[in-house]
């Protein structure tokens, strides 16, 4: 099968960050289909363009994986300076990915999958269906417009009308629509009216070969020694440092948690990051951050399997409810515990897994009180929960039985 993806955020090879995907397109090239990537040029969580981009409209990919060709495409870097800016960037991506779809791409396909957010990306798609007389399926990743308007991504009222009337628009035309949690697909079907057998359920997954492979010759011992992470209460958390993930509420527990062994371990990139530094110098907090750059999941796995739990954080508005954490899976699949703070759907996972614990989002006695009350557990305690959260997400949530599900289901559309 020859598949087109639209993903305006598909991370570069061996890159930090969100990297489902990665992961999907790479077991679908080794099963012997043909992928087709159009992304952009503008990294997700840091905003920022690499230097090899510059001054091209377009870059191909030439040192990916095995039958995956992948076609950068033209995004304005406005984003973070005012809302002419950031509806630029939005739609320099949905001009660019046009015309790398019709005439950038060397093959051709039975199929496009395009994922969101942004919503906008479905132009993309529903444009290169009609001229190309493709069916496309439709990914919703996080619910759009209700996070961008949430988290003040999205105020103007005419581009928030917009926005509702093209997701209707876009609903309407996808042959297959897949949802990443249950809340979303309840969402379409009982208020977005979208007709039940039109949506599939392919949640986020856990990487478990990778993450088996890494801890089989790791000596975790070894390894907080060299990081001065030695009678350390480790709470580590990767991923993006944005508006959404509301991360100075852990400066706020630190500032409340001075006498204890608590070290929170930052691993990524964002528009709120340098913030957040200055924050704890400020606060004279240094002792409790660790604060790393974004590297290769390979090495994401080590700092996770040397941590004593793994966290999941965003800001408390009604929308995350409804959302599964990417980063969750790979503290489950790492065996380590997750320190939640995100309610809804993500709270019934933990919840059902026995896997961890949740602690409302910004209530900051709340999270103080649970924190000195997992310093009074036992290694067991922690072992158990870890390996509650492996067994179920193994049994649930493994990348392989649900990348193939998802070629099952492009199989089904494109006939």
């Amino acid at each position: 099968m020859k598949i087109l993806l639209i993903h305006q955020y598909f991370l570069e090879k061996n890159d930090g960050g969100g990297s489902r995907f990665n992961e999907m397109v790479k077991y679908w090239s080794e099963k012997g289909h043909e992928v087709t990537v159009l992304s952009g040029m503008v990294h997700y969580s840091t905003g920022k363009k690499p230097s090899k981009y510059k001054g091209k409209y377009y870059y191909r990919d030439l040192d990916f994986y095995p039958n995956v060709d992948v076609i950068r495409c033209h995004v304005s870097e406005s984003y973070n300076t005012n809302f002419l800016g950031r509806l630029w960037a939005y739609f320099s991506f949905v001009f660019s990915g046009i015309w790398g779809g019709l005439f950038k791409t060397r093959k051709d396909y039975d199929v496009i999958l395009v994922t969101s957010p942004p919503l906008f990306v479905g132009i993309i798609a529903y444009t290169l269906s009609v001229l190309k007389r493709k069916p496309f399926v439709f990914e919703i990743r996080d619910l759009w417009p209700e996070s961008a308007i949430d988290t003040g991504v999205l105020t103007n009222k005419w581009i928030i009308k917009f926005a509702y009337w093209f997701e209707n628009f876009i609903y309407k035309r996808a042959k297959k629509i897949n949802v990443l949690t249950p809340a979303f697909r309840k969402t379409l079907i009982e208020k977005k009216k979208v007709p039940e057998n039109k949506v599939s359920f392919i949640p986020n997954a856990a990487d478990f070969s990778l993450a088996e492979k890494v801890s089989q010759s790791f000596d975790v011992d070894e390894f907080r020694r060299s990081q001065d992470l030695t009678n350390k209460f480790v709470i580590t958390y990767v991923g993006a440092h944005g508006v959404a993930n509301h991360l100075i509420q852990l400066v706020d527990v630190a500032e409340q948690l001075k006498d204890t062994n608590l070290v929170f371990q930052l691993i990524g990139a964002g528009m709120k990051k340098q913030e957040l530094k200055d924050e704890v110098l400020n606060r004279e907090l240094s002792s409790q951050f660790i604060f790393r750059d974004s590297v290769p999941k390979s090495v994401v796995f080590k700092y996770i399997l040397a941590s004593d739990m793994g966290a999941s954080i965003l800001k408390k508005v009604d929308t995350f409810k409804t959302i599964y954490s990417n980063k969750t899976f790979d503290y489950m699949s790492c065996k380590r515990p997750v320190f939640l703070l995100i309610d809804g759907v993500s709270r019934e996972l933990i919840e059902t897994a026995d896997c961890g614990v949740y602690l409302e989002p910004e209530n900051t006695n709340e999270i103080v009180a649970g924190i000195k009350n997992l310093l009074l557990k036992d290694k067991n305690w922690f072992n158990q929960k870890g390996e509650n959260g492996y067994y179920y997400a193994k049994k649930h949530f493994d990348r392989q039985v649900l990348a193939n599900k998802y070629l099952d289901l492009l199989s089904e559309v494109s006939m």
